[in-house]
């Protein structure tokens, strides 16, 4: 069973070629995508929480954007957002944003152990760091009903488990992709959340064989 010191042995890794980790479950064509010069990607962070259920099994965060949402509505996502000019640090937008969209705002109980690589999502142009924390008990959560439609729980372990892993046809500018995902609780988990979660899972493999 994954424990937080798992967690921290895995973001501590050195010389982890996250790139490619991430691109492991990315859709086709996505390396070769690269910011445009005249146009610098907005600056964003997300909060990827983890925290032990009942059993002591970790768990992540993870919801599902509500349908009126301007950007990737109805997607499942971490809980996060873009930085604001007032936000000192990347963890600091983080936890704003869980607070706002998921009712985690007591920070004293929230630990950061560290971050996965800074991901560039090329539809909506932002750069987004991923933090990831954890809290030492079930967190209570109060969902904004403007921006989660649901709040999914995704057992850490089954990131190291290969049926959770599938591919779906997607159609983008006319031409059909095979797309990767994550299949968490019945939900498609691609895209952007679906890299990080590919680093984290590759670097928790690391760690498992080091």
């Amino acid at each position: 069973m994954l424990t937080i010191a798992h967690i921290e042995k895995a973001l501590a890794l050195t010389d982890f070629d996250s790139a490619s980790a991430q691109l492991g479950m990315s859709p086709a064509g996505r390396a070769s995508m690269t910011p445009k010069l005249n146009k610098p990607p907005r600056q964003s962070a997300v909060l990827v929480l983890i925290y032990p259920d009942t059993d002591q099994k970790l768990q992540v965060i993870l919801t599902k954007r509500t349908e009126q949402l301007r950007g990737h509505s109805g997607q499942i996502s971490f809980p996060g957002g873009r930085r604001d000019e007032g936000d000192k640090s990347y963890e600091e937008t983080a936890l704003r944003e869980a607070c706002e969209e998921v009712g985690v705002c007591n920070r004293s109980r929230i630990r950061i152990l560290g971050q996965l690589a800074q991901l560039w999502i090329p539809p909506s142009n932002f750069e987004v760091m991923p933090i990831v924390a954890t809290m030492d008990n079930i967190p209570q959560l109060v969902p904004s009903p403007a921006e989660v439609a649901q709040i999914l729980f995704l057992p850490l372990d089954n990131l190291l488990k290969d049926d959770i892993k599938k591919t779906t046809p997607m159609t983008f500018r006319g031409t059909v992709f095979d797309v990767p995902y994550y299949d968490v609780q019945g939900h498609i988990v691609w895209g952007a959340t679906a890299a990080m979660l590919s680093e984290l899972e590759h670097r928790l493999r690391t760690t498992l064989t080091i």
